[in-house]
């Protein structure tokens, strides 16, 4: 799977989640649980990880307490668990390299990518959070439409710094573009939501679309996902900051 056709899933992904809330949270919930299970196996490919199987496993399990730790708080802030379920994961990481009979070869490498890996699923519960907190709904469309649209043109054949400001430029205008569409989002918060996006997106771009590793399936599926992913923390920290 190439660079545009990641970045052309990942505005497809971007735009389910822009589907899924306005229907409802629980079909946000749904969404994003399958997108963290995709991620949960596709990322210890992805970053080339020893012992695969049992980081599948501390991811899976990582994003499922996420989600349920947001999904059953009740009243703002709603990542106040977070921390204690990250906490718990990273344990679990080390309890995973105490289990490993492979001789633990490249251990502290390892530790790292599943620690990361983690990081990166459970900022997924960002955009559930994010449906529950004041503007709700509307914040996490801007949100998803600003990442769609700056990833799609991303996909464009334009190299360094052109297409690095192309993608904040579209990200800023989809924002603004959400916000006079979509009720309880000024422009200009969704503006400062999409340049927020559009910034995050062109990072991760430059940071994994140049991996070997996304030669292989799941691989290339992790790094479609990943981009929502870590948006989803994003969006609601921003939106807890611009708009309450």
């Amino acid at each position: 799977m190439d660079a545009s056709t990641r970045a052309v899933c990942t505005a497809a992904a971007a735009a389910l989640v822009a589907a899924a809330a306005y229907v409802g949270e629980l079909p946000l919930v749904s969404l994003v649980s399958a997108l963290t299970l995709v991620f949960a196996i596709g990322w210890p490919r992805l970053a080339d990880l020893p012992a695969s199987r049992g980081a599948v496993v501390v991811l899976v399990l990582a994003s499922a307490a996420a989600i349920a730790a947001v999904y059953r708080t009740a009243g703002e802030p709603y990542l106040r668990e977070l921390p204690l379920v990250l906490a718990f994961s990273i344990v679990l990481a080390f309890v995973r390299e105490l289990v490993r009979r492979d001789g633990r070869e490249r251990l502290v490498e390892s530790v790292s990518g599943v620690v990361a890996g983690v990081l990166v699923a459970v900022s997924v519960v960002g955009w559930v959070a994010a449906g529950r907190t004041a503007g709700g709904v509307p914040l996490v469309v801007t949100g998803a439409i600003a990442l769609a649209v700056a990833s799609a043109v991303s996909a464009l054949p334009a190299a360094g710094w052109t297409g690095v400001l192309l993608t904040l430029a579209a990200g800023a205008g989809a924002g603004a573009g959400a916000g006079l569409l979509v009720p309880g989002i000024e422009p200009q918060v969704g503006a400062l939501i999409g340049l927020a996006v559009g910034i995050l997106g062109a990072t991760l771009h430059e940071l994994f679309d140049h991996l070997p590793s996304l030669r292989r399936r799941w691989a290339a599926v992790a790094g479609v996902v990943l981009p929502v992913s870590v948006t989803g923390v994003l969006v609601y920290v921003v939106g807890r900051v611009l708009v309450g």
